[in-house]
């Protein structure tokens, strides 16, 4: 993405409503995710507090708006799960096949591998061709498919199961990923996050 007023960041509460203009319509009108309702700004703010304590919230910011967000969260809540996270990325409609998605997942992962995680997962409700692809450009396979799992808008969903190596596992005593607020402010954070746009 050849773009040099875009700069991608870690997201804060602040960035919620924004963030939601983007997720709204996702819930809305489509089974992308599985959500129902809406959250209030207060609680996506919320969101954004809480995940950005032990992971990345990213946002990518052009034109002096928010584009597109990506983040990781918890795969399992077992300790023997900490090293694997959820990757999540949405980007607003005009933004789409612009490099947004990429670009994010770029940094997301490269901020990742820096805390030490070792494998990325992601949930994509199938149909959803343009996820898939994207996913798939940038290195996920997919693992598996879960028929039937989900129910939204009236009919029953697949959601297919995709993941990324981002690190080798071939440790015995891996150390505990860093959290995400210990890292911000240092120097390799930063040009982890602004990797993508490269």
């Amino acid at each position: 993405m050849a773009d040099p007023d875009a700069r991608i960041r870690m997201a804060d509460p602040a960035d919620a409503a924004a963030m939601l203009e983007i997720y709204a319509p996702f819930v809305r009108t489509s089974a992308v995710t599985f959500e129902y309702a809406v959250p209030p700004v207060a609680e996506f703010a919320e969101r954004v507090r809480t995940v950005t304590a032990r992971w990345p919230w990213l946002v990518l910011e052009r034109a002096g708006g928010v584009a597109g967000y990506a983040y990781a969260s918890a795969w399992r809540a077992r300790v023997a799960y900490q090293w694997a996270v959820e990757t999540t990325v949405y980007v607003r409609a005009g933004e789409r096949r612009r490099g947004a998605g990429r670009a994010l997942y770029r940094s997301l992962f490269a901020c990742l591998r820096l805390q030490g995680h070792r494998l990325a997962l992601g949930a994509i409700t199938l149909p959803n061709p343009e996820s898939v692809a994207l996913h798939e450009a940038l290195g996920f396979r997919c693992v598996g498919v879960h028929r039937a799992c989900g129910h939204k808008l009236g009919a029953w969903h697949d959601v297919g199961m995709w993941e990324l190596e981002l690190t080798a596992r071939d440790d015995v005593d891996p150390p505990a990923p860093v959290p995400a607020s210990a890292l911000a402010g240092r120097d390799d954070w930063a040009a982890a996050m602004a990797s993508g746009l490269r």
